[in-house]
């Protein structure tokens, strides 16, 4: 009898240590346990309410999926090329998805996306609150989003691949609206900081901005001159002509129909200096541009772009 008992404590024991042991091995799923298991003593020191604490654990479920890394001190431990790398890679369905980010200048996209932070949101959840200063905008990978008016109208809905909150960026003005949740939201921020540095290098994206900020607020009946004003068109002008002369090689192309072309986009988008939304002329004039960029590339590579 007392063979018998000593074995199965003895197999108890080891069974245990094994699972343990086993268990271990699965770094990630320990240390979202333990994480986890301190947000649950944490609810019940606060004495928060039962539909609170639900709510918390079906974010960290969402959020995490059982799994729990310290990805910003492993980013943080390598290399900027390599991280550049891993950061593109992971955020390649959302670049997929964005209509904005297709045909912009990869660098500027590479710049963006190795500066978002990644979030969750839960139904009815308020993302953006009419009325506060904003710090930040988001792109949407996955989930739905209501633009909700002071009057409690849905004036819009936005879905995978569209982006919102840049309107008091581009302004320094409060929010004009209210973002709410209507799924769950998997969503990228990118903080005013970060939005004023990367767009400083790229002036082009800015005014593309601002003509679509321009369109949504005439949308929930507000000024769209708050972000867009004709005072700006001739800079508009002035950065795609000077886009145009970078891009094309003028000396070397030889081509009088590549001079024509690029006067012809000019008077075009001078031509549009009378439309109230300038976003068609601005695509088509950087659109042209990297037309004319392609036709007049050289086929060898010049001494400074092997540097």
């Amino acid at each position: 009898m007392v063979s018998m008992l000593t074995g199965a404590t003895c197999y108890a024991l080891f069974v245990g240590h094994a699972t343990t042991l086993i268990q271990s091995f699965d770094t990630s799923k320990r240390l979202y346990r333990e994480k986890f298991k301190q947000v649950e003593e944490y609810m019940i020191y606060r004495k928060l309410p039962r539909s609170l604490r639900q709510r918390i654990s079906d974010f960290y479920e969402h959020r995490y999926q059982g799994k729990m890394f310290d990805e910003e001190r492993i980013l943080s431990e390598l290399n900027e090329c390599l991280r550049e790398e891993i950061v593109n890679f992971n955020c390649r369905a959302l670049v997929a998805s964005v209509p904005f980010f297709t045909h912009a200048d990869p660098n500027f996209v590479s710049d963006v996306v190795t500066k978002l932070q990644y979030e969750v949101f839960q139904p009815g959840d308020l993302v953006i609150k009419e009325g506060t200063i904003g710090t930040k905008m988001y792109f949407i990978q996955e989930g739905i989003v209501d633009i909700v008016t002071k009057n409690g109208e849905v004036a819009t809905s936005l879905s995978d691949g569209s982006y919102f909150g840049e309107i008091c960026l581009l302004t320094n003005a409060k929010r004009v609206a209210s973002v709410r949740a209507e799924t769950y939201c998997n969503l990228y921020s990118l903080s005013v900081e970060h939005f004023n540095s990367v767009l400083d290098h790229y002036p082009v994206m800015r005014r593309t901005m601002e003509s679509v900020a321009a369109e949504r607020l005439n949308k929930i009946g507000k000024n769209p001159s708050i972000v867009s004003n004709r005072a700006e068109l001739e800079e508009d002008i002035n950065t795609v002509n000077e886009l145009i002369m970078q891009t094309t090689p003028l000396a070397s192309s030889g081509s009088e129909g590549s001079l024509t072309n690029i006067e012809e986009e000019k008077a075009k988008f001078s031509d549009d200096m009378d439309e109230e939304i300038r976003k068609p002329a601005l695509k088509k004039s950087v659109s042209d541009c990297l037309v004319s960029r392609h036709r007049s590339s050289p086929t060898q590579p010049d001494k400074e772009s092997l540097v």
